[in-house]
């Protein structure tokens, strides 16, 4: 019996520290997550949290400014009836329409005014007057040009956001380092290559930069346009449920305008970790 006991306290002991130290490294692990998640999100969380005590105290009107909660609800009301899922589409759809025309004008243009000193200098005045003119005060020449189809508005959003890629695409490539230029070409590298092999490379970090810009532009047009002679749209829901006095929903709107934002921007610099690995600082 003794032999038993003796034999058994060991392994319970064993037992024992190896559940204290999983509880460490979870402890270590709890501590590191939320070092690292406060000092980001701690500001953020604690708005939150204030909106939704100062609407459920009554320390705001809650008919202005409605509970967290009853906001989350109406949203997801409106997600799961289907009531709002049409407006997304359309809206991407318009949104990404006008994003792809940007970019396929945007970069090509780009790359080719960084390269051509004179072709710059004699399109950047008129860049610059057009890029300093607002897109929304040249809405209305675009309606009375295309009329208040889907045409004039993907056109306004187009024309906001081309401005971004094209100038950081610009920007990039006259930025590119001139001595790898000309160590390329001392090695025999032809305009192509030195184009392909280190303007390109050099010129995609600064060309991402525009695309994000151009990505948020995209979505700020996008509730304007679709405020003016729509019918769908997430835009379109922001002030239908405005005129209607439905706050929780016109506020469920614009929340799933910033997760839609977030996302975008999320999967951006998530394409640009992978096509720009060389030049994400080592750990």
């Amino acid at each position: 019996m003794a032999y038993e006991i003796n034999q058994t306290l060991p392994r319970s002991f064993g037992r024992l520290k190896s559940s204290e130290s999983t509880t460490s490294t979870l402890g270590s692990h709890l501590r590191r997550l939320l070092a690292s998640f406060l000092p980001r999100y701690g500001l953020l969380l604690a708005f939150l949290a204030f909106w939704q005590v100062s609407s459920t105290e009554g320390w705001i009107n809650p008919a202005i400014f409605p509970p967290l909660n009853v906001i989350l609800s109406a949203l997801w009301t409106n997600l799961a009836n289907g009531a709002l899922l049409d407006d997304i589409a359309i809206s991407l759809q318009r949104a990404g329409t006008a994003f792809a025309f940007a970019v396929v004008i945007g970069i090509p243009l780009g790359l080719f005014m960084g390269q051509v000193r004179a072709v710059e200098q004699a399109l950047d005045p008129i860049l610059q007057l057009f890029r300093q003119t607002s897109a929304l005060a040249l809405y209305p020449i675009f309606i009375l040009l295309l009329g208040l189809g889907e045409t004039s508005k993907i056109f306004v959003i187009f024309w906001a956001t081309l401005f971004p890629v094209l100038l950081a695409t610009i920007g990039g490539v006259k930025e590119v380092d001139q001595k790898l230029i000309e160590m390329a070409r001392t090695y025999g590298a032809g305009p192509l290559t030195v184009f392909r092999r280190v303007i390109l490379p050099a010129s995609v970090p600064a060309i991402f930069v525009g695309l994000r810009l151009s990505a948020t532009t995209a979505l700020l047009l996008l509730i304007a346009a679709e405020m003016i002679g729509a019918n769908k749209g997430i835009g379109f829901q922001v002030m239908n449920a405005q005129y209607n006095f439905q706050i929780p929903l016109m506020f469920a709107a614009i929340l799933l305008l910033a997760f839609l934002g977030l996302a975008a921007n999320a999967l951006l610099v998530l394409l640009q970790r992978r096509l720009c690995r060389w030049s994400q600082p080592s750990a």
